[in-house]
């Protein structure tokens, strides 16, 4: 059995290799100095003659584009907390909105429920391209245009969190809703003190989803901010020019940080999130 898993394991390892090299290429690329970016990769990214090449390890390492980020790039912390200035109140929209609109469709029944379901599955299959126009004519009408909210409400309202948030609360048992309706609870007291605890794996997971995908957007804040103190961290990696490449490899690793952290803290509801739109009564 073991020899029959030995070619999958070599190339799970084989894939898993390609995925870390990205991350090892960022991580070292922010240790080295420029001069030896420029005789690697800086002719690629130049367009000027001479083969790119890249060492496993940096001939001299140096933290001298991190201390430059750090210290004399401000405009790296304005843009840093632009994007959780964008982040967190983008999640907590998802949560206080979605969750409960997707505890209504999972449990309630009424005339158009199906056909509301189809919309919002449909809302969430398009992507940002199809509905960048509508979004800016909306936002434009609201006057949030060149606003932090022009890009936080059409996150706030988003359908692909409430998808996977009543995905979670259909795994509620209708034993519990049954129990609570014979004991007088009505529907917020039975959201407050039964959906929202059962179907915490499945909130959790659209969180961290929703987190994520803020976190790195750059398409909304692109189309829907002209001020550039308004900007986010996503914003300020495409405006490095080659010449600070290292400064350029700091920040890549210092955005995927807190991305990073979330992902493995949240990764277990995510697993569990996954499990419970499995689960049927």
């Amino acid at each position: 059995m073991k020899r029959k898993r030995f070619p999958q394991l070599i190339l799970l390892t084989a894939v898993a290799l390609l995925v870390w090299w990205v991350i090892w290429f960022m991580v070292m690329g922010s240790l080295m100095s420029i001069e030896e970016l420029n005789g690697t990769v800086g002719p690629a990214l130049a367009g000027t003659q001479g083969s790119a090449k890249w060492p496993l390890l940096p001939s001299w390492p140096t933290l001298q584009p991190i201390v430059e980020l750090l210290l004399d790039t401000p405009q790296f912390f304005m843009m840093f907390w632009n994007t959780f200035k964008l982040v967190i109140p983008s999640v907590l929209g998802q949560l206080i909105i979605g969750a409960p609109a997707a505890w209504a469709l999972s449990r309630l029944r009424f005339r158009g429920r199906r056909l509301i379901t189809t919309v919002y599955i449909a809302l969430m299959l398009m992507p940002f391209q199809v509905t960048m126009v509508p979004n800016y004519l909306v936002i434009d009408k609201l006057g949030l245009m060149d606003t932090l909210w022009a890009v936080i409400a059409p996150f706030a309202f988003s359908a692909f969190p409430v998808f996977v948030m009543m995905r979670g609360f259909d795994a509620v048992p209708r034993v519990l809703l049954e129990a609570a309706a014979i004991d007088g609870a009505g529907f917020f007291r039975t959201f407050i003190h039964i959906g929202l605890p059962v179907g915490l794996p499945g909130i959790l997971s659209a969180l961290v989803l929703g987190f994520l995908e803020c976190w790195s957007a750059i398409e909304q804040p692109m189309t829907f901010l002209r001020d550039p103190a308004l900007w986010p961290l996503s914003l300020y990696l495409p405006q490095i020019v080659t010449e600070k490449l290292g400064l350029a490899m700091a920040a890549s690793l210092l955005m995927l940080l807190p991305a990073a952290l979330i992902f493995l803290f949240g990764q277990k509801y995510l697993e569990l999130g996954i499990q419970a739109t499995g689960i049927k009564e």
